[in-house]
């Protein structure tokens, strides 16, 4: 987009619905900084409180509306991601305006390649906009969101602010503060003075610009009697901490001293240790890590307040007292929120009639949740533990399970890539990833694809395996575990949504969709699965053929729209210089079964060999796929399938997925465009 230019969101992508704005810039030292913001306006232009500004202390909405998600790592450094639910937010709200802020005297036009791009629901980027005049501005209105009737359009806006956040922020009706130590700003000097970030300021009071109109002139120095304090930075926190990049060097001597850990896992000899420790470890560190304590909760119906956490707790049950490993209570106005929590590590199994008792305790008792804690991934429309609930109470109880696979995702979601306020919290969450992640812990998340691994192999060698065979089932139910624990871990060393892709009919019962996959494994023998990964071109395909023991990762690129075919074929060839040697490029045309296909290390040297030899065939795109062999025992073992796959698909993303170029919004037509003017 050009600066002044807007766009119909539903034009654009049918999931516009939501939307996540990223911006993003390239500090040449390597050191600059920029602080991301969002103002909700009514049709004043105003804030209607100080609670529509968000900012690094006040990130999120109390309806949803609003996230911001924190730093993320991109191709050329990082950028800050912001995600908007239009669908919540207030019909009184007419504009959304997202800017970011400098601080400590810095100016963006230190920066370079400042851009904001803005994706929809799927992932798929919509439209993007870099600003290439920034000069010495030190808050920047990058775009807005605003209604027309009842659609939401984009407006790129570029409008620059000589005074910073608090400037821009005062600008909208937001009440700033100053700090006690603010200094006096030079006497006779104007208040907050807004730039356009294309011209030098003027000495006359600005008129706004005819594309925009949207953004409120600043306030005329003539309306005070006397010079005011130039309104500092809000008040705020310490800058995030995240893990550094790079390790320090140890002070060791070698590599066999051990370092002290808060959280030793060397005395762990039996499972109830190792239940009793993971329990204790993990509840303590969520009471004392408040954003931590949230992101496990919020999911469950718990409110933002004080947190507590407690093990080892009696509660009365009949003639026999039950003691939950765990109890988690929130404070919130007055109210407790209270869950119970059952923890298993290893491959213990949840036990039912202990989860039936802690349901029927909190029932009595006025609790809200009974919280389940294993390795077991939760698969949907299949409960891990089935419980009878009583129709007759009148206080319901939830039954919610989390994996240890999830609660690793979210530790490392905080301080890998969003951060956290505190030096200490960070040191907290360290420590406990490094517990989570330890052998010795029990806490490795999804390790065994069961009983009816083997025989359903054998089978499928043998051709004896029949559709129906209860077995079969189960080794689908397993492999989704599987493919969602990679999408957690994956999802968690990105920093970024991975997310399954479950090909189905709208409103089609789980269970459904299992059977037929089930009856598909007896046929082909083959277990399929798709991973949608965040800013990836497309969508990662996973493929286990359990006859040829063969593990297939690929993806499929559109052809672009614009172009010579030989120029896209060097193009790919010139991205993929890192690429894996053995990697398998196809080319794909239309109205064909396949086209063109070889090895990188082959089509290096001659691209031309990718296109096809009538030159009327169309391309539509390329499938690039990477084969391994896979493991034959059922665990998690160096050996194992588990671990297999878990390796193919970090092979697939690392070495070939992040050479690839991100995705290209869909291309209006002329009747869209012309209707968005």
């Amino acid at each position: 987009m050009v600066k002044g230019s807007n766009v119909a969101l539903a034009a654009l992508s049918e999931n516009a619905g939501s939307v996540i704005a990223s911006l993003s810039w390239v500090s040449p030292t390597g050191d600059g900084d920029a602080d991301v913001s969002v103002l909700l306006l009514d049709a004043n232009g105003k804030v209607r409180s100080d609670g529509d500004f968000y900012f690094y202390n006040n990130p999120v909405a109390p309806d949803g509306s609003v996230q911001l998600l924190g730093k993320t790592p991109s191709e050329n450094g990082d950028e800050d991601r912001i995600s908007f639910d239009l669908t919540a937010v207030s019909p009184v709200i007419d504009r959304i305006v997202v800017a970011a802020s400098r601080y400590d005297g810095a100016g963006f036009g230190e920066l370079e390649d400042l851009k904001v791009t803005l994706a929809d629901a799927g992932g798929d980027n919509l439209l993007s906009f870099a600003i290439d005049d920034a000069d010495t501005v030190s808050a920047i209105i990058f775009g807005e969101l605003y209604r027309r009737g009842d659609e939401w359009k984009f407006r790129a806006v570029g409008q620059g602010y000589d005074c910073g956040l608090a400037g821009l922020a005062t600008d909208f009706g937001v009440d700033i503060e100053d700090d006690a130590g603010a200094e006096e700003a030079p006497s006779g000097s104007e208040s907050f003075e807004r730039t356009d970030t294309t011209a030098p300021t003027p000495t006359a009071e600005p008129q706004p610009q005819a594309t925009l109109n949207s953004v409120p002139s600043p306030r005329p120095a003539a309306e005070e009697d006397e010079p005011r304090k130039r309104a500092a930075r809000p008040r705020t926190a310490k800058k995030k901490v995240t893990l550094p990049r790079v390790a320090r060097k140890s002070l060791a001597d070698n590599d066999s001293w051990t370092r002290a850990r808060l959280f030793p896992v060397s005395a762990l000899k039996s499972d109830r240790d190792r239940e009793t420790r993971a329990t204790s470890v993990l509840l303590s560190v969520m009471a004392q890590v408040p954003e931590f304590g949230r992101r496990l909760t919020a999911p469950f119906g718990a409110p933002a307040g004080r947190m507590e956490t407690f093990t080892e707790v009696t509660l009365p049950h009949g003639d026999t007292p039950r003691r939950p490993d765990g109890v988690i209570r929130v404070e919130r106005a007055g109210k407790l929120w209270t869950a119970l929590v059952e923890t298993k590590t290893n491959g213990n199994d949840l036990k039912p009639d202990q989860v039936q008792a802690y349901m029927d305790i909190a029932a009595r008792r006025g609790y809200e949740a009974v919280i389940t804690l294993s390795n077991e991934v939760a698969l949907e429309g299949s409960p891990l533990v089935d419980v009878k609930i009583d129709g007759r109470r009148k206080h319901k109880v939830a039954l919610r399970h989390l994996s240890w696979a999830e609660v690793t995702y979210q530790a490392q979601t905080l301080i890998r890539h969003e951060g956290v306020a505190d030096k200490a919290h960070a040191w907290l969450l360290r420590e406990l990833l490094y517990y989570l992640q330890h052998d010795n812990s029990g806490c490795h998340g999804f390790q065994n694809m069961g009983a009816s691994w083997v025989p359903v192999r054998n089978g499928i060698n043998d051709e004896t395996l029949s559709q129906g065979d209860p077995r079969t089932l189960n080794v689908v139910e397993s492999w989704e575990q599987l493919i969602r624990q990679i999408c957690l871990s994956l999802g968690g060393e990105l920093g970024q949504k991975v997310l399954p892709v479950q090909r189905a009919k709208r409103g089609t019962d789980p269970k459904a969709r299992r059977d037929r996959l089930a009856d598909q494994l007896c046929l082909d023998g083959r277990l399929p699965a798709e991973l949608r990964i965040e800013g990836a071109p497309g969508t990662l395909t996973v493929s286990a053929d359990l006859r040829t023991s063969k593990l297939r990762t690929s993806v499929e690129i559109p052809a672009p729209e614009q172009g010579y075919p030989l120029t896209w074929a060097k193009r790919l060839i010139r991205r993929l210089t890192e690429a894996p040697a053995d990697l398998h490029i196809e080319t794909l045309v239309e109205g064909e079964a396949g086209g063109p296909r070889g090895t990188l290390e082959r089509l290096r040297p001659e691209p031309a060999d990718m296109l096809p030899k009538n030159n009327a065939t169309q391309i539509t795109g390329f499938r690039l796929s990477l084969f391994k062999g896979m493991g034959s025992s059922r665990g998690n073992a160096e050996s194992g399938f588990i671990r297999s796959v878990d390796d193919a698909v970090h092979r697939f993303y690392t070495t070939v997925l992040v050479h690839l170029d991100r995705p290209t919004p869909r291309r209006a037509s002329s009747k869209e465009r012309a209707e968005t003017r």
